[in-house]
């Protein structure tokens, strides 16, 4: 099943590969999550801090709870965005299985369970280069998911320029593809498809039509949900540093954990509950 969005909000969130400077700083605080929102968070670097390995994440005691309770205060309105693969996501978050878009937008599970995902171009001549560079630098790490080929350089960042050119070639030579950046990793994926068209499209489908988007990220491959969200009139939160569209930062993962648990406790819990009364 072809992954596609309804709303004609595609350009802002394609756009934001580009233009990662904003017009001003952003602003001090966080908004707040009320029970109208729709939240959309990122993993790696947002919800959990990032480690050595991809599979040496440790989750932060009572993250999987909060998740939990933060989902049903808003009726369902809450969806993991991030680069990993479903099954990770689900492997991480268990025994919750959150509405989520993974692999960037490739893959995506509404909130009725059903997941979806883009036709996967052929990647094997993108997996068999970037497996290749690997053998000649054990510092790398190719991660083949369902529809993308990841390089990560995490381990030998002297090796960026290197992993850059042979992704491009590879990207180059391969229809329906495109190159995508983030933090010590080059990504060869679905052309096409971005965090930012994974939020527009549950936005169009409840039990998200209708709120007020809220995205967290860390990485440049964030921008385009942030575009997104904004465009919609919502916010985007930058987790940590760096150039960002985003109107509003925070500093840490553990900062935009602390905002959660806030919310839970000051803001979104009173006014569930009064809406729900």
């Amino acid at each position: 099943m072809h992954l596609s969005s309804s709303q004609p909000l595609a350009t802002p969130a394609a756009a934001a590969a580009t233009a990662t400077t904003p017009a001003s700083p952003p602003l001090a605080g966080l908004p707040a999550i009320r029970a109208h929102s729709a939240l959309f968070l990122d993993f790696d670097g947002t919800l959990a801090d990032l480690a050595p390995q991809p599979e040496a994440v440790q989750l932060a005691a009572g993250l999987v709870p909060a998740l939990a309770r933060l989902s049903t205060l808003l009726d369902g309105a809450l969806a993991i965005v991030s680069g990993r693969t479903l099954a990770d996501l689900d492997g991480f978050l268990a025994p919750l299985r959150l509405p989520a878009a993974a692999e960037h937008g490739a893959q995506r599970r509404i909130a009725g369970g059903v997941a979806m995902s883009v036709a996967a171009p052929d990647l094997q001549e993108v997996a068999r280069r970037a497996a290749e560079l690997m053998v000649h630098h054990p510092g790398l790490r190719v991660e083949v998911k369902s529809a993308a080929v990841a390089l990560h350089y995490r381990h030998a960042p002297e090796l960026e320029a290197l992993c850059l050119q042979a992704m491009q070639q590879a990207a180059a030579s391969t229809p329906g593809v495109e190159l995508l950046r983030g933090k010590f990793v080059f990504e060869v994926k679905p052309s096409g498809v971005s965090k930012g068209t994974a939020i527009e499209a549950f936005m169009a489908e409840p039990p998200f039509a209708g709120r007020i988007p809220l995205f967290a990220g860390d990485d440049t491959t964030d921008e385009a949900g942030f575009s997104a969200v904004q465009f919609m009139g919502g916010e985007g939160i930058k987790v940590g540093e760096g150039a960002t569209l985003a109107r509003f930062r925070c500093a840490s993962p553990a900062a935009l954990r602390q905002w959660l648990d806030d919310a839970l406790r000051e803001t979104l819990l009173p006014t569930a509950r009064g809406a729900h009364s």
